[in-house]
Parts: C-alpha cells; structure tokens; sequence
C-alpha cells in the first residue's frame, strides 16, 4: 500500500476518534503516531507458523468406554460427543474423526447408552409399523337416494 494511503487513513481513523472522544493536544501527536502505526501493521505480510499436530488427550484406541466416551480434544467424558464437539471445538462427527484419523464407524454415543436409549424407544413402540386401519363399511341404504 502506498504512503499517502497510510496517511489518508490515518487521518480519518483519528479524525472520527476525536470527533467522538476529547482529546488534549498534548496526546494527539501521539494518538496519531499509534493509529499510524496500527495502519502499517495491517499491511505488513503475516508469517503463519506451522503448527505441530496436536496430540489426542488419550489413546484413541483406550477412548470408548461401556459408559462413556472420552474426547480426544479435552479428555472430559461424554454419554454423547456431538453436542460437546460442536458447542466447545466446532466441528462435526466427520471432522473429528478426520481429525484423529478414526474409522467411519467410530461412535459418537457410549455402547451402554446407545443400548438402553435403543431399549427404551423400542419399549414404547417405536420402529414398528402401525396396523393398517381398518376402512368402515358404508350401509347400503344411505347410498342410494330414493326419488319419488
């Protein structure tokens, strides 16, 4: 970016500034000089860094439990991971397990959880198909009209 942009901006970043917030002189020179230099940084090339992989907080393979699920980000355990990765890590079943290099099939949900969960909604008629209900048979004498 070209001198007289950093200049421009500057001025109507500490123009506005000081249009909403008293200023003594004495501090404008520096208010000026700090704006300035925030304006040059915006521009100056950032240098990413590469980050090493993070290391699972346990062994993915010592992670699913009968009760629960230990999350390889934090190490809290979980009845269910996919609520408690999306709202504290942001990212979905498939990412995580693409993360962590897991299989497609590796559960979100802890086995004895899935089963009684499983258990329950079975008990209460879920997955059954309903019978198919039974059609009344119309009387043959309120379909016919009579005509005198």
């Amino acid at each position: 970016m070209e001198d007289k942009n950093f200049i421009e901006l500057t001025a109507s970043i500490v123009s506005a500034y000081v249009g909403n917030n008293p200023v003594p002189a004495t501090q404008l020179p520096d208010l000026i000089a700090s704006v300035h230099g925030a304006v040059r940084k915006l521009d100056a090339p950032t240098i990413v860094s590469a980050a090493a992989p993070k290391e699972p907080a346990v062994n993915p393979k010592k992670s699913v439990h009968p009760d629960f699920i230990i999350c390889l980000e934090d190490g809290l355990k979980f009845k269910s991971l996919k609520r408690h990765l999306m709202t504290d890590h942001g990212l979905t079943p498939d990412a995580y397990r693409a993360k962590w290099g897991l299989p497609a099939d590796y559960p979100m949900v802890a086995p004895n959880y899935s089963a009684a969960r499983s258990q329950l909604a079975k008990a209460s008629g879920l997955g059954r198909h309903p019978k198919a209900p039974v059609r009344p048979i119309r009387s043959r004498s309120h379909s016919r009209v009579s005509v005198n």
